[in-house]
């Protein structure tokens, strides 16, 4: 077993704010701090919340679980060091995290090499469960492959023939809109895809983007941008009128993170997954919200769903393995249910690939603030491929 009662050493150890006890159980976390702030910051308050209250009900079988967090950037390379250094100096029991599918991708073959647990919360790619899925990696958010199958169910019920996809030209974007393409043609064997736009990540010249976007002339766009290029070419394609009569399928823009930036800029009618936190009206959803409301004095984004839910599923896996020997972990991981502010989630035994869903509804504007309206919260499960049919997916 390793690192079972671990000292702590010296690199920023989060633990329970209380004083440690005699046995700690460290956990290697690793994402994308500097690069990706209004994800990140949100996620890491969404983490400490929940490791609070773990170690407040008794950590792990008694003993504290500690989170040691680093940041890679959005580099692999810098991402691969600083799991090498957690494992090899700090003498974690695995590794989590990850926020850019390359970055992720990285990690998990790290994981492989190094036949250490690791538990990603947000990479996207298909690819990191299925085409190049290992058995020592598990993933907390839906796949593109989920978010795609729920967008492209409402974008074949569009008049829509003609297609143009706007994506960053990495791992994430260019899975999003191969299997976008895939499941709407298969529903919609009319629709044709006239034009492609795949600026890179965090770099988009939003004006070029829209000027040969408007000279393929669509009946719809598939947008995958986030972040500050989502701002850009929302700004950009608004003044040029390249989204004015044409419907717009958007991966992730209802979450707050993309979508409160947008400020009145905010498209309207835009069909996007999302988190409209303000609306969710569920026990499980209001206790994590309220408890994120009291500590923080903020609203919680998709990233503090996606940080909290991450540490209470690596307690789940731990207190259920009552070991931390990797293959333990393993076992303990394949099927566990956790119970998450969206309600309780299954990892798949076949594909390691949890049950987590999303919302899907609509953009609007609501005093001068972009807002998700006529949403619904599907779980995984209702797209996800069957379990036999996932496990072929896999090397």
């Amino acid at each position: 077993m390793r690192g079972l009662f671990a000292i702590m050493g010296t690199a920023l150890c989060l633990a329970a704010g209380t004083q440690a006890m005699a046995g700690e159980i460290k956990v290697g976390e690793i994402n994308s701090y500097s690069a990706l702030p209004a994800f990140t910051d949100p996620y890491k308050k969404g983490w400490q919340l929940a490791l609070d209250e773990v170690n407040a009900a008794g950590g792990i079988n008694g003993d504290t679980l500690v989170i040691i967090s680093k940041d890679d950037g959005g580099k692999p390379g810098d991402a691969l060091t600083a799991a090498n250094e957690l494992v090899a100096k700090e003498g974690v029991v695995m590794i989590s995290g990850s926020f850019f599918s390359n970055v992720g991708m990285a990690v998990a073959d790290f994981a492989k090499q190094k036949k250490v647990f690791y538990l990603a919360g947000e990479p996207l790619t298909d690819a990191m469960i299925w085409s190049k899925g290992n058995d020592y990696t598990f993933r907390l958010r839906p796949p593109n492959y989920v978010q795609a199958a729920m967008l492209a169910q409402e974008a074949a019920k569009l008049p829509a023939k003609r297609w143009a996809t706007i994506a960053p030209n990495y791992e994430y974007g260019q899975s999003a809109v191969a299997v976008f393409k895939e499941l709407l043609q298969k529903a919609r064997p009319d629709v044709e895809f006239v034009g492609e736009q795949w600026p890179p990540q965090g770099k988009i010249d939003a004006g070029s983007v829209a000027q040969a976007i408007e000279a393929a002339k669509p009946d719809a766009i598939l947008n995958v941008e986030f972040g500050a290029d989502l701002v850009k070419l929302v700004r950009e394609g608004t003044t040029r009128d390249l989204f004015k009569g044409r419907s717009v399928v958007s991966f992730l823009t209802g979450e707050p993170e993309y979508l409160d930036p947008l400020k009145t800029d905010t498209p309207e009618g835009w069909i996007v997954t999302g988190y409209p936190w303000y609306s969710v009206d569920t026990p499980a959803h209001k206790a994590f919200l309220d408890a994120y409301q009291k500590r923080y004095n903020d609203y919680p984004r998709l990233g503090s769903v996606v940080g909290y839910a991450l540490v209470k599923s690596m307690a789940a896996i731990l207190i259920k393995a009552k070991s931390t020997d990797t293959d333990a972990l393993i076992a303990a991981a394949k099927g566990i249910s956790v119970d998450t502010p969206f309600g309780p989630i299954t990892y798949r035994a076949a594909d390691h690939q949890s049950t987590l869903g999303a919302f899907i509804g609509k953009t609007a504007l609501k005093d001068g603030k972009g807002v998700m309206v006529d949403f619904q919260y599907h779980s995984g499960n209702d797209f996800l491929p069957s379990e036999a049919d996932a496990a072929k997916l896999r090397p």
